[in-house]
């Protein structure tokens, strides 16, 4: 790929990012549920906007490696350095997720944490699909973890801007977002002032209202048969009004 386009993610979100969506007990459940997914085990897997390779990591230490793609340098040079402590086999590539292709095929491919999302054009979305069902080998799962849109109409009770307080078990520690849906656009915006030891942060992001079933669509359209959809990685029903969905495809 000749040039990769960079949307500053990394530059906003990236000395606190890990703090936000911390390892461990948080992150299992999402490593967990996608090691059982991985119809080969001990083959490489490959994710779609890897960041700093919260997930990546853990599941590479369970004999998953992980080539891992994102169009942010400063996360990758986190990512490698996380990864190189860790021992983990994630190979960090810069590029961009909406026409990454290789020479491989993968029995999990993983585009999750609304990464899809923030591609805020339906036809590169679309673009993204195809080619991560490119890359997968028969029988292959693809697995998309995003925004539910009606989740966050519910969230908003019907507002168009709402804010919320999420804190963390640390004392003096959590995360302020500022939300504001713009319905007719299709677009989400969300501030984040993340509050630690009496400092903070602040980082923000653009995101298109993607549902259900255009990711559906553009799996279909990609060759792929629809398995599975949940609220979470421990699985909850989805529902109309559920924060996230997670979707599974398999290469008929």
């Amino acid at each position: 790929m000749s040039s990769v386009d960079d949307i500053g993610y990394g530059r906003q979100f990236g000395d606190f990012y890990d703090r936000i969506f911390p390892s461990g007990g948080y992150t299992e459940p999402t490593v967990e549920k996608l090691a059982s997914l991985h119809p080969q085990p001990g083959e490489r897997a490959l994710e779609l906007g890897v960041g700093t390779g919260r997930v990546a990591i853990p599941l590479a230490q369970r004999a998953f490696p992980v080539r891992g793609v994102d169009s942010s340098p400063e996360m990758l040079d986190q990512l490698r350095t996380k990864a190189k402590d860790a021992d983990a086999d994630v190979e960090a590539v810069h590029g961009d997720i909406r026409k990454y292709t290789d020479d491989a095929q993968y029995g999990l491919v993983f585009c999750i944490c609304a990464t899809l999302s923030m591609i805020l054009d339906a036809d590169e979305q679309r673009a993204t699909i195809q080619h991560a069902a490119e890359r997968l080998a028969p029988g292959g799962t693809l697995v998309v973890e995003t925004s539910n849109p009606s989740g966050l109409k519910v969230l908003h009770e019907g507002q168009q801007r709402t804010s919320y307080f999420i804190p963390y078990p640390e004392p003096n520690t959590g995360l302020l977002t500022y939300s504001t849906v713009f319905e007719d656009r299709r677009l989400w915006h969300a501030s984040h002032i993340w509050f630690e030891d009496g400092k903070s942060s602040v980082g923000s992001e653009l995101a298109r209202l993607t549902t259900p079933e255009e990711v559906d669509e553009y799996a279909s359209a990609a060759g792929l048969q629809a398995v599975d959809r949940w609220a979470d990685w421990k699985e909850t029903p989805w529902a109309e009004d559920s924060p996230m969905f997670v979707s599974t495809y398999t290469r008929k």
